[in-house]
């Protein structure tokens, strides 16, 4: 019989909460980027502004290409764009 410290089960307990070994393997955030890619996303910036709009492309810096964007600033909606590209150092997340 294997007997598991205290510690040992403290670490599969944490797992167990944040979703390791339940659902799988945690994303790489790239492949995360990949399947987000002609869906609708919402883009949190640094400075209270955030993109919606539909993700047309990214890079390894997550420097993102959002196509039909609409840019808020502060909740309010402040203009539409064909196409904008978010540097990726400003992105705080990026939401389906």
């Amino acid at each position: 019989m294997i007997k598991i410290s205290p510690l040992e089960n403290d670490v599969k307990n944490f797992k167990y909460k944040i979703g390791i070994g339940r659902i799988g393997p945690m994303l790489n955030p790239i492949t995360a980027l990949n399947q987000s890619i002609g869906k609708h996303v919402i883009v949190e910036l640094k400075g209270h502004r955030e993109y919606r709009g539909v993700m047309d492309g990214y890079d390894p810096h997550m420097n993102l290409v959002l196509k039909n964007a609409e840019e808020y600033i502060g909740g309010e909606l402040t203009r539409k764009m064909d196409k904008v590209i978010v540097r990726g150092d400003n992105v705080i997340y990026i939401s389906p």
